[in-house]
């Protein structure tokens, strides 16, 4: 490993490239093996669109390299020498160990598995069902007949909805994540129409028009975005409802957190509590808010309604 000859306009840009926890965990990635954006997109779920931003700011400075096979691209760490000692002694002070650096690991097996197995899926299985026994403990689902799922990062999420309404609709970020949704569907035998999103990130009106709104459930499977504030989501999530619809919101806890500004002065805000708020303002009623952690994963897990809105009752006997 050379020592003393990278400048430091360089090691800035390298440092700028890296030191962001995604592309982080992309680079680790990166370095075992090539990849495809949609294998790294499964492995540290994310959209592809989202993925595809931060490959390209690790491929400008020069950490990642782009590589042509055939009519797919694939990504792995650069050949250059001065980067890759760069990158290979970052990597060194990263603990193997990491929870987070693990489930990377366990979501790339299971996306580039041939064919999905048992072991494949066992890292997310204990978070599947408590995200489950939090929709069945907070039913009854008898009056509902209509359900949207947006996201599929969560398969039992989608299978219990899916066999508690008589039409079901999933939208999937990644054509990847709609084949596995369609696989997973006609492996354990329930029927739900599964659709690819024009927005790699959002819910748009237009997805949810084309899904067959309003439904009387929609779900909401790590919702949060980067192309826009979370109230453009829940406020598009809320007109998809059907009156007396309900909105089942799952995300992770870290991904919720955030800062406001209050008289100029960016305030830390729980997620708990931005949850609540966002969903106030643009008119939704938080009737249950839950943490829930498994698979060394935090999320929060909520249930919404629109809020009753009331009006004059003058004259009326």
């Amino acid at each position: 490993m050379s020592t003393g000859s990278h400048t430091a306009s360089e090691l800035v840009a390298w440092l700028k490239a890296a030191g962001e926890s995604s592309r982080l965990r992309l680079l680790a990635l990166c370095a075992d093996r090539d990849l495809s954006v949609s294998d790294l997109a499964q492995a540290v779920g994310q959209s592809e669109p989202r993925v595809s931003r931060h490959l390209k700011i690790l491929c400008e400075a020069g950490l990642v390299a782009r590589l042509r096979q055939g009519q797919w691209v694939h990504y792995r760490v650069t050949d250059a020498e001065q980067a890759v000692a760069f990158v290979q002694g970052l990597l060194t002070q990263l603990n193997k160990a990491d929870p987070v650096l693990a489930r990377d690991r366990n979501r790339l097996l299971a996306a580039t598995s041939t064919a999905p197995t048992a072991h494949a899926t066992a890292s997310e299985s204990r978070l599947g069902r408590a995200l489950r026994a939090f929709m069945e403990a907070n039913g009854p689902f008898e009056s509902s007949h209509s359900a949207l799922v947006v996201g599929v990062d969560h398969l039992e999420l989608l299978e219990a909805t899916a066999r508690s309404v008589r039409a079901c609709a999933a939208m999937a970020h990644s054509r990847r994540g709609a084949q596995a949704a369609r696989a997973y569907a006609e492996r354990e035998g329930f029927t739900c129409r599964v659709l690819l999103a024009t927005n790699g990130e959002s819910l748009t009106d237009r997805d949810a028009e084309s899904a067959g709104a309003p439904f009387d459930i929609v779900v909401l499977d790590r919702f949060t975005t980067s192309s826009g504030p979370l109230s453009t989501t829940l406020a598009a999530a809320k007109r998809a409802l059907a009156p007396g619809g309900k909105l089942w919101l799952f995300d992770r806890y870290e991904a919720l957190e955030g800062t406001r500004d209050v008289a100029r002065a960016r305030v830390v805000e729980h997620p708990i509590a931005r949850i609540r708020r966002v969903l106030g303002e643009v008119g939704l009623t938080c009737e249950r808010l839950s943490p829930i952690e498994a698979d060394g994963e935090h999320m929060l897990a909520a249930v919404a309604s629109p809020s009753v809105q009331t009006t004059s009752t003058t004259g009326v006997a």
